[in-house]
């Protein structure tokens, strides 16, 4: 009698993926549709509203969902403002496309590597989509808003490694993050579609997190940290001597 039983859960169970799929199928695709329908404040609230099950438990866990489901939101929510701010319908197309890959491909691993993937892709994403939507907005929001991304993502990863000390880190990435958006929104810069507290927050991220990453594998050196730190002094270092201090800041 129990086998029976258990052929019926099979089924089910495909038929729940394959819908599952599907779903994450449609969702950029409804998106792509609403941008191109001028609709895009009803395309953000898609995003946002398609994170209902978040709020489907008690209201004490309603704290724990959104940390964990920040780095999908903030993704989604940066594909939409792309496309937004896009005037192409191939570019729009391929942000969509990107978005859907994120939900297929990146965004249920729950790996080592593909959980700091995830962090490094929504901080990203969220910085550009925040400089190249709020660029000429208030400062104040500007740096906290940079402080909220950086935070979120630097918990994101750290919580992936059972870090003990996971919120304080990401508390003080925050702070730094915001503290550079503070410091540099005064003479905001543009490379092309990246601003530059983008640029030098995702250099100097990527390769903390690289060594952090390393080092919790017991596969860092001596000589491969000094590399990285070189690496990255070196991309401040040109970044900031080949930047426009004139009269072109924002």
């Amino acid at each position: 009698m129990i086998r029976p039983l258990l052929t019926k859960v099979k089924p089910t169970a495909g038929f729940a993926n394959i819908f599952h799929l599907l779903l994450l199928i449609t969702l950029p695709a409804v998106v792509f549709i609403l941008v191109r329908l001028n609709f895009e404040l009803l395309a953000l609230n898609t995003i946002i509203l398609s994170k209902w099950r978040m709020f489907a438990v008690r209201p004490r866990f309603w704290a724990a969902n959104i940390r964990a489901n920040a780095i999908d939101i903030i993704v989604g929510l940066s594909a939409v403002l792309f496309m937004t701010h896009s005037t192409s319908l191939a570019l729009q197309g391929l942000y969509a496309v990107s978005y859907g890959g994120w939900l297929i491909f990146i965004k249920p691993r729950s790996s080592l590597l593909f959980t700091s993937l995830q962090a490094a892709i929504g901080q990203l994403c969220g910085l550009m989509a925040l400089y190249l939507t709020w660029a000429a907005g208030p400062l104040v929001g500007l740096v906290f808003v940079t402080g909220i991304i950086c935070f979120l993502a630097a918990r994101h990863f750290f919580d992936s490694f059972n870090e003990p000390y996971a919120r304080l880190l990401a508390f003080l990435w925050g702070y730094f993050g915001a503290a550079l958006a503070w410091l540099l929104g005064h003479w905001l810069l543009f490379y092309q579609l990246i601003a530059q507290p983008t640029l030098l927050l995702s250099a100097l991220g990527y390769g903390l997190a690289v060594l952090y990453y390393l080092d919790h594998h017991g596969r860092l050196n001596k000589g491969l940290q000094q590399q990285f730190v070189l690496v990255m002094f070196a991309i401040i270092l040109l970044v900031l001597t080949l930047s426009d201090w004139g009269d072109k800041a924002v």
